[in-house]
């Protein structure tokens, strides 16, 4: 059992959540059963794991482990001050796995997009992968100037959509060039087309822009037009994740349909 905080796999593991460290190594940190067992069942093999007694108080968790051992990755015990060092939430759930970096190719030509744009909460890119990912979204494009997609936080909001969802950061003109031939829309408060409006079985992308600044020079001009989530009430804006969410099933709805 690993018992010191000093101990270099528990170093190299902390070492992880600093980006320049995570874009190095190519790997990045994740935590609790379900998220490894979410890699685990999607072919990814950790490079290291991690686990203290906790993980008998989770229904599947000693299973989980057993199994992924038998797949080659050989399973560290850890005391219960390590795995507090080791993890980046306030109370860890008994396990906890390096893996690779996440590299899933697109379909040729995506029919359903979306590009994310300046968003710099963290919790709130989880929340959009999820939901992108639920949504049947072909490929996230994160523009300059977005929190990165291995961001603890993002991973634990993500729910496992990186291991689904092909998730890449570029440069506006790579975005454009993704994009070429494909409906581009950007969502925007003050526009006067609904959301719902909009032919969604048309190959498509989705822009969403950051909620302190909002969308970029660059995303205004490269979108074909501007749509709105219509607001009662007196509400102003809803935030990036709750609007990405709205428009996404509404295009899943329409896509149903085909």
């Amino acid at each position: 059992m690993i018992t010191s905080t000093g101990n270099e796999k528990v170093k190299y593991v902390r070492s992880l959540y600093r980006r320049r460290v995570r874009y190095r190594e190519r790997r990045f940190v994740i935590e609790g059963v379900r998220l490894v067992e979410e890699a685990f069942r999607a072919g990814i093999v950790p490079a290291l794991l991690f686990y203290n007694e906790g993980v008998d108080a989770i229904p599947g968790g000693r299973e989980l482990l057993v199994e992924i051992q038998k797949g080659g990755s050989p399973a560290s015990a850890v005391s219960e001050k390590v795995m507090k060092a080791m993890a980046d939430t306030v109370s860890p759930q008994g396990v906890l796995a390096v893996v690779p970096f996440v590299e899933l190719a697109p379909p040729p030509s995506p029919s359903l997009g979306l590009v994310v744009d300046r968003l710099r909460d963290p919790g709130n890119l989880g929340s959009i992968l999820r939901s992108a990912n639920a949504a049947r979204v072909e490929q996230v494009i994160l523009a300059p100037k977005t929190v990165d997609s291995y961001n603890p936080k993002v991973v634990r909001g993500a729910m496992g959509a990186h291991f689904r969802l092909p998730i890449v950061a570029l440069s506006w003109p790579e975005i454009a060039e993704a994009l070429a031939g494909v409906q581009i829309l950007l969502a925007d408060v003050r526009a006067k087309r609904a959301y719902y409006e909009v032919d969604w079985t048309r190959p498509s992308a989705l822009i969403i822009g950051g909620e302190a600044h909002g969308a970029s020079r660059e995303a205004r001009e490269l979108a074909a037009a501007t749509i709105a989530i219509p607001m009662h009430g007196g509400a102003e804006s809803l935030n990036a994740a709750v609007a990405a969410s709205v428009i996404l099933f509404e295009a899943a709805r329409q896509r149903r349909r085909l």
